[in-house]
């Protein structure tokens, strides 16, 4: 019974922004549970869906939800590393330079169409995602935390786009697809805008913040007390080496895969108010962890195989433990 009341704070404040968040977003409680799991975990998210599934608002109404600073960058081709990052300029009445900062000094960063802008640009985001830190004419500038990045692409427009290499998609915690919503909440969202709802104007709406940094640092400390038995870590690594050997990749899933799979399915247990790992848990969230990791080989993908469909085969192949 002690074991099941450890979570209890993670639990509650995860369901308070879930269920902030889906006031707003309505019909996509997975996306934003997933989203949940990457901000508790400490995590950086990459979120893929056509135009117009609220992943931009759903990134928004979030940052009010947890007091924090959100910016919000539209990555075109020519966007420079700089005016994300920022850079040194000189004052003429002090005599000196100092620091402009760019949008990346925030919380949370959407970059929004992040295949849109070139490879230099793209790999400015990976020392502030990996290392929480931006160095500018080789100053060292720490990132204040919560930092989380959250980037959007389409699945469906590829012209004029940059596909991300594997070292920057590996950084990502999860992928996250979003998809259309069923008709009922499609009716449901149609009856808020014709009541008078509207998402540029956020003012408006009754978005409390129900959970702060204190919050999310107590929550990270429950998250890290949460136990992983021998079996499940084995488990773990079972399926990313299963990833590797698979005839339908060309390649498989990293170390930091593991790593992703393990911090993510402490975090969904905690946030159901467990102290411990089950095996239902790392197959619940092990699909939005290794989609971006795994590349199909062009044969596999003539067949018609998605690299989601080749991470579920696994799972479902990989034994269980007791």
């Amino acid at each position: 019974m002690e074991q099941m009341k450890c979570c209890e704070f993670t639990q509650e404040k995860a369901k308070a922004v879930i269920d902030e968040v889906s006031k707003i977003v309505i019909g996509q409680y997975e996306f934003i549970e997933q989203m949940v799991v990457v901000m508790l975990a400490g995590g950086h998210a990459l979120i893929e869906g056509v135009p117009g599934l609220a992943k931009t608002l759903a990134a928004k109404v979030m940052a009010k939800t947890v007091r924090s600073e959100f910016k919000r960058v539209q990555f075109t081709p020519d966007l420079m590393p700089a005016d994300i990052t920022g850079t040194k300029v000189f004052d003429a009445k002090s005599g000196s330079f100092y620091l402009k900062k760019g949008p990346l000094f925030t919380n949370i960063f959407l970059a929004d169409e992040i295949n849109r802008t070139p490879p230099k640009t793209q790999a400015a985001l990976l020392e502030a995602m990996e290392e929480r830190a931006i160095t500018i004419d080789g100053e060292t500038h720490s990132l204040q935390e919560p930092f989380m990045v959250l980037a959007t692409q389409n699945p469906v427009e590829y012209e004029g786009t940059y596909p991300l290499p594997e070292a920057q998609l590996d950084r990502f915690m999860m992928k996250l697809v979003v998809d259309y919503i069923p008709q009922k909440f499609e009716n449901m969202l149609l009856v808020k805008y014709n009541s008078g709802f509207s998402s540029y104007n956020l003012e408006n709406e009754k978005i409390s913040p129900v959970c702060s940094f204190e919050d999310i640092k107590r929550c990270r400390q429950e998250i890290q007390a949460v136990q992983v038995e021998s079996g499940i870590i084995n488990y773990i690594t079972s399926i990313t080496r299963a990833t590797r050997n698979s005839p339908s990749l060309i390649l498989g899933a990293s170390p930091r895969a593991s790593i992703s799979l393990l911090l993510a399915a402490k975090t969904f247990a905690a946030m159901q108010g467990r102290s411990f790992v089950t095996p239902d848990d790392v197959k619940d969230i092990a699909i939005p962890v290794l989609r971006h990791r795994i590349v199909l080989k062009p044969e596999a993908g003539i067949d018609g195989l998605k690299t989601d469909d080749v991470a579920r085969s696994i799972l479902n192949k990989v034994e269980v433990p007791r």
